[in-house]
C-alpha cells in the first residue's frame, strides 16, 4: 500500500463509498461546486505529505488508485424469461426491495437474470426481512440468495482504458467463483463480487498483479508517495546498491563499443549461489540452464557446487562443454523420442511428465532410473504464462494418472527415483515450497524406489523499490520442518532466474524522442527482439538513464524499441530525466531470459554479450 498524493473529487468519493476509512462520502459534495480542495493529513505526523482532493488532480495517464474490499455482502439473484422485453418489470421488482426496507447497491444483468447486492443495513441483519423479500419476489421470478460475499473494487479514472493491463488479475479471478461484475458509465470503478471466504487471501494477490502489470502506477511519484512500510513500519535492513552503480563508468565505456549489449556480473552470480547454498535443508541444487546458458555463468555456478537442469539436447551439450563434471538433470516436455534416447544413452537422469513415453516407447526406459514430474493441481506466479500447474498448463502428470504411470514403470522395469513438481515462477511467498515439499513427500511414500524430491524453482525477486525480497531464512525453516518428517528423501531444488537476473543488465542507446498528445515516447535500439519478457508476459524491469544517473526525473516516458510491432514496449509510464539522442539506457534484472530468448526479428540482429569479473 502507498500514499495517494492526489485524487479528484469523483475518485475520492468512489474510494470512500467502496470501503475506505477516514473520509465520509457525503463530505465531498459541499466542496465540489466551489472547487475547494480537501487535504487529508496524519495528525500524529503533520509534516508528512498527505492526500489532496481537488478538481486539478486529474492525471493524464490513467492508473488504478485503490483496491478496496467490503465484506458481509448479500446478493439476490432473480431469473425469469418474464423479464425479457417486459416493460416495468424492474420497477415492480425494485418496489419490493423498497417495501421491505432494503437498499440496492450493485446491479448486474443478463437478458433473463438480474443480480443485485444489498447495502448493509439493520433491515438486512433481520433474516425475516430477507426471507419475506424472497417470498414476494418468488411470485414473479426464481430467487436465489448468495451470501456471505465480498465486493472487491478497483477505483481509478479511466478504468476502461486500463482493461488490457488486467489480464493477470482477470486470470486470477477466473480461478474463483465470481458472482457479479459491475462497471459503471462514469468509468471510475470495476467491482467483482466473490465468496467472502476467499477474499482476504485474494486481495494481496490482486494488488501484486496490479503492480506487476503497471495498472497501478506505483512508480509515478506525481500520483503515489512512499509505501506504508516506508512511512510507519520499522526501517528494514538497508539493501546494498546494485552492482552496476559502482560500475557506471565502465558500463558507459562498454556501451561506446556497441549496443544493445548484455553485461553479466559474475560476483553477483556467486553471491546469489552462496545465499542459496546456505540453506541447510536442501541437499542438492541445480541451476535451470534455460534462464541463461552463457558458458561463464555455467562455469561459475559449477564452481559453487550447482548441478545443471536442462530441457533440450542443445542445453545438455552446453552443460557438458562448460561444466563437464556438474550433475545434470534432463527435464524435457513434449519432446521427440530421439531426445530421450540420446539422453539415456549418455547416462543422464531423465524426467518424464506423461504416460505416452512409457506407453509407446517402453523398451527405451526398461531397466532405467527415471524421474517423474507431477502436476499438483494448481499453478502460481504473477502471470498465467509463468504458471506451470493446473489443467490449463501443459506441464506435469495429472495425479489421476499416477497409479497407471507407476504400474507401467513396474511392468517395464523402470525405477522412479525422483519425484518432481514446479508450479510457477516469480514466487515471493516462502511458504510455497514447503507446501509442495509436503505434498510430494506424501506421494513419495507410495513409490518404493524413490530417493529424492525435487520441489522446483521459481524463487522470485522484487520488481520494485520497497518490495520485500523472498525470506530465505523462513524458507529454510519451513523446508527443515518437512525434512524432519521425511528424512528418507533427499531434497533438490532448481532455481534459474533467482541466480542470474540481478547479475545482468541490458545497455541500449536512445535513438529518437516523440510526443503524441500527452504521451512522450523514448526510443532505444533494444526492443522485443532483444528482451522479450515485457511483451511476452508483462514482465517489469526497472529502466534508468545511465548517462544522466541522479538527474531529476522530470519526464514520463513510454520506452519503446525499433521493431515493427505495437507490442514493442520495454516500459510504460517511467519517470526519468529528460533524455537526448545518444544517451545510454540501462535495463535492470536482465540476466535471465534475455539474450537466450532474443531473435533476429526484422533482421535487426542479436544483442552482444559481455562478462564482468
Amino acid at each position: 500500500a502507498r500514499l495517494l498524493r492526489q485524487l479528484d473529487y469523483e475518485e475520492a468519493q468512489e474510494i470512500a463509498t467502496t470501503g475506505a476509512k477516514v473520509l465520509h462520502p457525503r463530505c465531498l459534495a459541499p466542496l465540489r461546486a466551489p472547487r475547494v480542495p480537501l487535504w487529508i493529513k496524519d495528525t500524529e505526523r503533520p509534516a508528512l505529505d498527505g492526500t489532496v482532493i481537488d478538481a486539478e488532480s486529474v492525471s493524464a495517464s490513467p492508473s488504478v488508485k485503490a483496491l478496496s474490499m467490503r465484506k458481509a455482502i448479500t446478493l439476490v439473484s432473480m431469473e425469469s424469461i418474464g423479464m425479457w422485453q417486459q416493460v416495468g418489470f424492474l420497477a415492480d421488482v425494485f418496489a419490493q426491495f423498497k417495501r421491505h426496507g432494503l437498499s440496492v447497491d450493485l446491479i448486474g444483468s443478463a437478458e433473463t437474470n438480474v443480480t443485485v447486492s444489498l447495502d448493509s443495513t439493520e433491515n438486512l441483519l433481520d433474516s425475516d426481512a430477507l426471507a419475506a423479500l424472497a417470498a414476494d419476489l418468488a411470485q414473479v421470478c426464481r430467487v436465489k440468495v448468495i451470501a456471505p460475499c465480498a465486493a472487491i473494487t478497483l477505483v481509478g479514472r479511466g478504468m476502461r482504458s486500463m482493461l488490457h493491463r488486467l489480464e493477470g488479475l482477470l486470470a486470477e479471478l477466473g480461478s474463483q467463483r465470481v458472482h457479479l461484475i459491475s462497471q459503471s458509465s462514469n468509468n471510475l470503478n470495476l467491482t467483482f463480487v466473490v465468496d467472502e471466504a476467499v477474499a482476504d487471501a485474494l486481495l494481496p494477490r490482486l494488488h501484486a498483479l496490479l503492480l506487476h502489470s503497471g495498472a497501478l502506477r506505483a512508480d509515478d511519484v506525481a500520483l503515489f508517495g512512499p509505501s506504508w512500510q516506508a512511512l510507519y513500519a520499522p526501517a528494514p535492513a538497508a539493501q546494498p546498491a546494485p552492482w552496476w552503480q559502482a560500475a557506471r563508468a565502465r558500463l558507459l565505456d562498454t556501451a561506446a563499443r556497441g549496443t544493445p549489449r548484455y553485461i553479466y556480473h559474475l560476483p553477483t552470480v556467486r553471491a546469489r549461489a552462496r545465499a542459496l547454498r546456505a540453506l541447510g535443508a536442501v541437499d542438492r541444487w541445480h541451476y535451470a540452464l534455460k534462464a541463461n546458458p552463457h558458458p561463464a555463468l555455467l562455469s561459475a555456478l559449477d564452481a559453487e557446487g550447482f548441478g545443471l537442469e536442462c530441457v533440450a539436447p542443445g542445453e545438455l551439450d552446453a552443460a557438458r562443454a562448460a561444466a563437464p563434471q556438474a550433475p545434470r538433470l534432463f527435464t524435457p516436455n513434449f519432446a521427440p523420442r530421439a531426445d530421450y534416447a540420446a539422453a539415456l544413452d549418455a547416462g543422464e537422469l531423465v524426467t518424464l511428465d506423461a504416460l505416452h513415453p512409457l506407453q509407446q516407447w517402453g523398451a527405451l526406459f526398461a531397466g532405467r532410473e527415471i524421474g517423474l514430474r507431477v502436476d499438483l493441481g494448481s499453478g502460481v506466479g504473477h502471470h498465467e504464462k509463468v504458471r506451470t500447474g493446473g489443467s490449463t498448463s501443459k506441464f506435469g502428470l495429472p495425479l489421476t494418472d499416477l497409479a497407471e504411470f507407476l504400474a507401467l514403470a513396474r511392468r517395464i522395469g523402470a525405477r522412479v527415483v525422483l519425484l518432481h513438481a514446479h508450479l510457477g515462477s516469480g514466487v515471493l511467498d516462502a511458504t510455497h515450497w514447503p507446501g509442495v515439499y509436503a505434498q510430494l513427500a506424501s506421494l513419495g511414500e507410495r513409490i518404493g524406489t524413490l530417493r529424492a524430491l525435487n520441489i522446483g524453482g521459481g524463487l522470485g525477486l522484487p520488481q520494485r523499490a520497497g518490495e520485500q525480497p523472498l525470506d530465505l531464512a523462513a524458507l529454510d525453516a519451513g523446508l527443515g520442518e518437512i525434512k524432519r518428517a521425511y528424512p528418507q528423501f533427499e531434497l533438490w531444488m532448481e532455481p534459474g532466474r533467482f541466480l542470474v537476473a540481478e547479475a545482468g543488465v541490458l545497455l541500449a542507446r536512445v535513438t529518437q524522442l516523440k510526443s503524441k498528445d500527452a504521451r512522450a515516447y523514448l526510443g532505444v535500439d533494444a526492443g522485443m527482439h532483444t528482451l522479450l519478457r515485457p511483451a511476452l508476459y508483462g514482465a517489469r524491469h526497472d529502466i534508468v538513464n545511465l548517462t544522466r544517473l541522479g538527474a531529476p526525473a522530470d519526464a514520463l516516458y513510454q520506452i519503446v524499441g525499433p521493431i515493427c510491432e505495437s507490442g514493442d514496449v520495454l516500459g510504460n509510464d517511467r519517470r526519468m530525466p529528460v533524455a537526448q539522442e545518444g544517451d545510454v539506457v540501462l535495463i535492470e534484472h536482465a540476466g535471465a531470459y534475455g539474450a537466450v530468448m532474443a531473435s533476429n526479428y526484422n533482421l535487426r540482429g542479436l544483442p552482444l554479450e559481455e562478462v564482468f569479473e
